[in-house]
């Protein structure tokens, strides 16, 4: 029988919980550091008490880099079968979180398969189930009605829910003076505006925020405070509207760990190569070390089939400087839903950034992988590179299809391969090139 409500709770009882002793294991660290990183709320352990088959993770800057996958149907691509094998391809490589962010059909009995066959955190955006759910336009829904959502999407399981509580009416005044080149961006974030624009109510998630709260903390459910304000160009970046509504997300994380719930925020979005290490700092200290859950960020504008790379790039720094949690990004982002292929695409992207970001951190064992990897290409062990690759399948088609005469080498560099003359000259041999 559980005698806390949640990870934070329990922590701070000074409770180790099953899943703080299996994060414990995965990073390398004690038990005692995890519980007291949970404690202070610098590590988020997203694990709803009704989703029994999950692999517990931890999310934090000191920990490995975590990285989450987009999926869910819409009107233009119903098919939830595509979409599971979207789910299970991106756990099968190493995704730790998957959203679901379907805003089309009947969301309820996919949302339970997940939470009920899928090991990764579940994370949902409430708002958009809202119209589905309930099946009317979104100025007749009720303030009631967002909150029951909640509780519904808490009681099927999710691990953590992205609520846009941040903006108010207020807001609506500051886009309106401030004239940014993209508005809002954030789709759960426009529908929030639009709402209140609508109905000339203040947000219901930010004025009934207490009552979620006490929802998340029944079934511990972590917190993620979306940033509807995030830029959706490189000209919006660090502007009025993001950095005040950051305030306001840092004011909400600090009434959420008042009672015991565990809080990620998201960040931005698009922005310039040279702006993000400092916003990265800023979060961390108007939110006092919450985790920092980042879309990218997307270093330029001009990418359009290749966001995923621009992305990375983003996230590499991004997690180098302190984001703990990167939302991936596909080749299709701005286009189209991805398809298998895309999503392949964007996890593998992410998964090189917050690798290359773990090292530069010095995680703990970050980089063993990658010295394995120096020794097998120094001694041409091509089975032992496979293992270490962060994509087997790629790399060894690549080679397959473009076989070398020489088996060592590769038919780039044949018998100039320097790996293959260096060995040779250390080991006192003859050299052959021609």
């Amino acid at each position: 029988m559980r005698n806390y409500t949640t990870q934070m709770d329990a922590a701070r009882k000074g409770i180790i919980t099953p899943e703080m002793k299996a994060v414990a294991a995965k990073e390398y660290r004690t038990e005692e550091e995890i519980r007291d990183l949970v404690a202070k709320g610098q590590v988020a352990i997203c694990a709803n008490k009704n989703h029994k088959c999950i692999d517990p993770n931890g999310v934090g800057s000191m920990l490995r880099t975590k990285i989450n996958v987009n999926l869910g149907v819409s009107k233009d691509c119903k098919d939830y079968s595509i979409e599971m094998e979207k789910v299970m391809a991106a756990v099968e490589m190493g995704a730790e979180a998957i959203m679901d962010l379907s805003s089309h059909g009947d969301t309820q009995p996919f949302r339970k398969k997940l939470t009920s066959e899928c090991p990764a955190m579940i994370g949902t955006v409430p708002v958009y189930d809202s119209v589905i759910h309930y099946k009317r336009d979104l100025a007749t829904l009720t303030a009631q009605d967002f909150i029951d959502v909640v509780r519904l999407h808490a009681e099927d399981g999710v691990d953590f829910v992205t609520l846009h509580c941040g903006i108010t009416r207020k807001t609506i005044e500051q886009i309106k003076k401030h004239k940014r080149k993209m508005n809002i961006v954030s789709r759960g974030g426009s529908l929030v505006f639009a709402w209140m624009c609508m109905t000339g109510e203040e947000n219901p998630f930010y004025e009934h925020y207490d009552e979620i709260l006490e929802i998340c903390r029944e079934y511990d459910v972590t917190i993620s405070l979306g940033d509807a304000c995030r830029p959706g160009c490189l000209a919006d970046a660090s502007d009025v509207c993001q950095i005040e509504e950051l305030v306001r997300l840092g004011e909400l994380t600090k009434r959420a760990w008042a009672k015991d719930v565990q809080v990620m925020v998201e960040g931005p979005g698009h922005m310039p190569l040279d702006q993000i290490e400092a916003n990265m700092k800023i979060q961390q200290t108007i939110c006092m070390g919450a985790p920092f859950y980042v879309l990218g960020p997307l270093v330029t504008d001009i990418a359009p089939g290749y966001d995923h790379i621009t992305s990375a790039i983003g996230g590499a720094i991004a997690a180098s400087a302190g984001a703990a949690f990167l939302c991936y990004v596909t080749p299709a982002e701005h286009l189209a839903l991805p398809n298998v292929d895309d999503v392949k695409q964007g996890i593998i992207a992410s998964r090189i950034a917050a690798h290359a970001a773990d090292i530069a951190k010095k995680i703990p064992h970050a980089r063993d992988i990658d010295d394995r990897m120096a020794e097998a290409r120094q001694t041409f062990d091509w089975e032992k590179q496979w293992e270490c690759a962060i994509d087997p399948e790629t790399a060894k088609a690549i080679r397959d299809s473009r076989a070398p005469e020489i088996e060592e080498s590769c038919s780039m560099c044949g018998k100039f391969c320097a790996v293959r003359s260096m060995n040779k000259a250390l080991a006192g041999e003859y050299i052959d090139i021609l």
